[in-house]
């Protein structure tokens, strides 16, 4: 059942007031996504004419538009991905354990996304990899899957790393595995700790390389002694490191990746309304035991909040470290395949689109995107 109402549908009816409201501070990678998502599925990217040879039912399914922000174009990507982890898989216990930044260091990230994005994930799994390899914890090499969210229920800007990590691996001299004990991981304090030293002294090698840019009211932050002051500030709050309880299985591992790896900020099922300039969606209070509340924008500032998490073009939200990049097979078991079963449907023959469907397979034109 196709939702009420849709991302693109806000696009195409708030879009441009948007646009000319923030002209000026809108770049090339928001106005793409903008664009993408407005013309995905639409005559704007053409398509294609599919009729049943059982029945002779005409179909015409116009393209997607493949943009990984998109919340209708990451179906088929997060499968043909789960397909390809599957031979990865352990039949061993799985943790998922999330490195989040606090909110001083999350405006630094903001505005300086493939810096310090790209810093949160080697930091994150650098902290794993040396916890687990002292001998006083666990003392084994370890296997990583991150994947990067930026956004919260509310969709505000809040950048943590979702690791799903095996409950062991082969010692440091590869001669044997080591497991972690039943039901524990690793300790989120040193974790905690770890990670906060890690990270700030990752964004401090940034700094005194020049690769950070500071903007707007973070533009003091240039400053050697006012970033300094930062880090300090950084330094005496406590880093939140979230260890949540072991899987069942490898299945559950699949499926529980499945609703992480390619979601966006949010899912259309989400949207409720889109009235008289108004956008009702649900949300989440973890706060209050995950209760499910309606929060009502301007469509204005959905569009902000949604374009918040955009991506810099290139940037991998996926990432593998330790074992799971190296792929050791030593130490991996192939266990058979999962097969998926399928209702066997009538084979659809493809004709071409008429002319109408069969535009070039290209953004919207300029006047959609400025």
């Amino acid at each position: 059942m196709a939702p009420a109402v849709e991302v693109a549908d806000i696009f195409r009816h708030h879009g441009e007031a948007f646009r000319q409201a923030h002209a000026g501070h809108l770049g090339r990678v928001e106005r793409r996504v903008m664009g993408a998502i407005t013309a995905c599925r639409t005559a704007a990217l053409g398509g294609h004419v599919e009729q049943c040879d059982d029945c002779g039912t005409i179909r015409i399914a116009y393209n997607s538009c493949r943009n990984r922000h998109c919340p209708k174009c990451q179906g088929l990507t997060r499968a043909q991905w789960l397909a390809n982890r599957q031979a990865e898989l352990l039949p061993v216990p799985y943790f998922h354990v999330v490195f989040t930044l606090p909110a001083p260091a999350g405006e630094i990230a903001f505005q300086n996304k493939a810096v310090v994005y790209a810093i949160l994930f080697r930091t994150a799994a650098e902290t794993l990899a040396t916890i687990a390899a002292d001998p006083r914890h666990l003392g084994a090499q370890l296997g990583v899957i991150a994947v990067l969210h930026t956004w919260g229920q509310t969709l505000q800007h809040h950048p943590h790393v979702h690791c799903v990590v095996p409950g062991g691996g082969p010692s440091l001299d590869g001669t044997h595995w080591v497991a972690c004990r039943p039901g524990f991981f690793l300790p989120v304090r040193v974790l905690s700790r770890l990670f906060r030293r890690l990270f700030l002294q990752a964004l401090q090698n940034a700094f005194n390389a020049g690769k950070l840019r500071f903007f707007g009211n973070l533009s003091v932050l240039a400053k050697p002694e006012a970033f300094t002051q930062r880090l300090g500030q950084l330094r005496r709050i406590d880093w939140v490191v979230f260890a949540k309880p072991p899987f069942g299985g490898p299945e559950q591992v699949l499926a529980y990746l499945a609703r992480y790896t390619h979601r966006v900020a949010i899912a259309n099922s989400r949207l409720i309304s889109l009235s008289n300039g108004k956008v009702r969606f649900t949300w989440k209070d973890y706060r209050q035991s995950s209760k499910s509340k309606l929060m009502t924008l301007d469509a204005d500032e959905f569009i902000r909040r949604f374009l918040l998490h955009a991506l810099p073009n290139g940037f991998r939200r996926i990432r593998h470290f330790g074992q799971l990049q190296i792929r050791s097979r030593s130490f991996q078991s192939r266990e058979p395949a999962l097969r998926m079963h399928r209702r066997r449907l009538p084979r659809m023959r493809r004709h071409h689109a008429p002319d109408r469907y069969r535009a070039a397979r290209v953004l919207p034109q300029p006047a959609v995107l400025l």
